[in-house]
């Protein structure tokens, strides 16, 4: 199922999530939030799928508005840096001499209110960053929460799958060294969605293509199959004493591509409109500005 978040274009409409029937169509699913259906875990998705077969009225996709998800994260959004080989390696010229390849993940966090929709606009904040970087990454949604997951069992606590674009601010990112938090934290500097596709219909979480182009040009073009730490260890190590809970994200690194480490260096401009696609996820549209 591909599960999302809409809400009605009317002003002061409240959120509601939904399940799409089609590529053009969804139906309304009755549960208070994208958490409450992902806490209730199997019975939840099994509810959503009678709903969906059933004879519930079908909605436009194109009467309302999409948004992440998971609109308000509980918690940061969990990332990877340097997950992909190439993307460490086109990075050099900004790290410090001499640094190697991590023997574990190298982990950060994304604060809540940068989370956005997946065809919102994406804030410039001129005055703060002048450097507005992009990065496709696969997203993976905790279902079953726990602490100390090990590795041959973590792929049973996803819930499901979604397209982030972990956008960087990158000299507010260099500004503050190895700690990341604040370049990659800039309200609405997350775009996510444009849904949650449950795991089950996700078999080939390990080779799926990530892209990335800015007004159609193709800026990143790689696949989930050169992730240097797979989903099963970044879940185990993410785990060890720190307990995941039902709806947490993690998002999984980028590959080559990102714009600073291009020569010249590119950078986000208003106006430009950001893709992010991993076929059978989805597509996010992003106007800059």
């Amino acid at each position: 199922m591909r599960l999302l978040t809409y809400q009605s274009k009317k002003r002061g409409s409240a959120p509601r999530v939904g399940a799409m029937r089609d590529d053009e169509q969804l139906v309304d699913l009755q549960f208070k939030d994208m958490l409450s259906l992902i806490e209730q875990g199997s019975k939840g998705v099994s509810t959503a799928r009678k709903v969906l077969k059933g004879k519930t009225r079908s909605i436009p996709l194109s009467s309302v508005r999409v948004l992440a998800p998971i609109p308000r994260p509980r918690k940061n959004v969990f990332c990877v840096g340097w997950n992909y080989l190439e993307h460490f390696e086109e990075g050099a010229k900004a790290r410090a001499p001499g640094v190697e390849l991590p023997a574990h993940p190298t982990f950060f966090t994304k604060q809540p209110l940068a989370v956005t929709g997946p065809y919102d606009r994406i804030p410039l904040h001129a005055g703060v960053t002048e450097k507005v970087d992009w990065e496709v990454e696969l997203g993976v949604i905790i279902g079953r929460g726990g602490r100390n997951i090990k590795e041959a069992d973590a792929m049973r606590h996803v819930f499901g799958y979604t397209v982030i674009n972990d956008v960087s601010a990158r000299e507010v990112q260099r500004r503050h060294g190895q700690q990341w938090f604040k370049g990659k934290s800039l309200d609405g500097h997350c775009p996510m969605g444009p849904w949650i596709v449950t795991a089950d219909q996700v078999k080939d979480w390990w080779d799926l293509r990530v892209i990335t182009r800015v007004n159609g040009v193709v800026k990143q073009d790689s696949n989930t199959r050169h992730m240097y730490f797979k989903i099963p260890r970044i879940i185990a190590e993410l785990s060890a004493g720190l307990t995941l809970e039902p709806g947490d994200i993690i998002s999984t690194g980028t590959p080559a591509g990102v714009g600073h480490a291009r020569t010249p260096p590119e950078f986000l401009k208003a106006g430009d409109v950001l893709e992010t696609e991993i076929p059978g996820i989805g597509l996010l549209r992003n106007t800059v500005g």
